[in-house]
């Protein structure tokens, strides 16, 4: 496995993934089979502890209510880093090889670490995503249904509170994202729906990425988490950021999300197929802007 030639190569993660079908005892299983160890269950949940002590959860999620109760699960997983995405790849093998699937209803949530990044580092990320939201919208593929509940775009007035007021602190940043300043902001926040969710950031010291809909295919995973780590990287990396708003042209489109791609360093044999999979529900030519002659 080569390296990210990013600050994402030490940039931590996390990951939780969406699934029905299979009950939460034996996805753990499953997740033991590759990370070794011993499961366990604490109330409804089930727990993979590696040896290194880091613990996958694999927890009832209401939200699914496709199926039966007992085959409603979520994964989470504990603090990854860009050396673990093989094995995150196996578990998610090894999940859709137990059994488990997903519908519809099933998101992914990726998570980077926020910790370290500064009021402008977020501000950059926050204005980079609004920038390039309509194309990567259509490019993930999200359903109407999910963008008006669980993944809202991106409120241009927060945008505008950006640019005014100019943010220079969390402290800063956390009264412009509330309206006010919360100094005990809670996980289920009302704000928390949104494709880029910052309420993240002041409930657990990260960044949430919800734009992402079910998938057990471990090439989309990773493409994924990939994604989302070369965003956090760009923006810490940016001296400064336009939010300007790219319109969406169906013409250009997989061409010019190309572009934006390479532009945040997804490039080499190393984000093949992460371009592959965030390229392919694109209309358009990747190499040329109009269309081959």
């Amino acid at each position: 496995m080569t390296t990210l030639n990013l600050t994402t190569n030490t940039h931590r993660f996390g990951i939780e993934i969406e699934t029905i079908g299979q009950t939460r005892d034996t996805i753990a299983r499953a997740i033991q089979s590759v990370i070794g160890g011993q499961i366990y269950a604490i109330g409804s949940e089930w727990h993979a502890k590696q040896d290194d002590g880091r613990v996958w959860k694999v927890v009832h999620d209401a939200s699914l209510t496709n199926v039966a109760p007992e085959r409603r699960a979520e994964v989470v997983s504990p603090i990854l880093t860009y050396a673990d995405m093989d094995k995150l790849q196996e578990i998610v093998r090894a999940i859709r090889k137990a059994g488990a699937k997903v519908d519809e209803q099933c998101g992914i949530h990726v998570h980077i670490d926020a910790t370290d990044m500064t009021a402008t580092q977020i501000v950059n990320l926050t204005k980079i995503v609004y920038k390039q939201e309509e194309i990567i919208i259509m490019a993930l593929g999200i359903q109407q249904t999910r963008m008006e509940r669980y993944t809202k775009p991106i409120d241009p007035t927060f945008i505008a509170k950006i640019e005014n007021q100019k943010p220079k602190t969390k402290d800063d940043l956390n009264i412009l994202w509330y309206g006010y300043h919360n100094i005990n902001p809670q996980r289920y926040d009302t704000t928390r729906y949104h494709g880029l969710n910052l309420n993240a950031v002041w409930v657990k010291n990260t960044i949430e990425f919800r734009w992402f809909e079910g998938s057990l295919h471990a090439g989309q995973v990773k493409a994924y988490v990939q994604l989302c780590l070369a965003l956090g990287a760009k923006a810490m990396n940016a001296k400064a950021t336009s939010s300007q708003r790219r319109m969406y042209d169906a013409q250009s489109a997989k061409y010019d999300f190309r572009v934006f791609l390479l532009g945040l360093g997804m490039i080499g044999e190393e984000f093949a197929t992460a371009r592959l999979h965030l390229l392919a529900k694109l209309p358009g030519d990747g190499a040329f802007k109009r269309g081959r002659q």
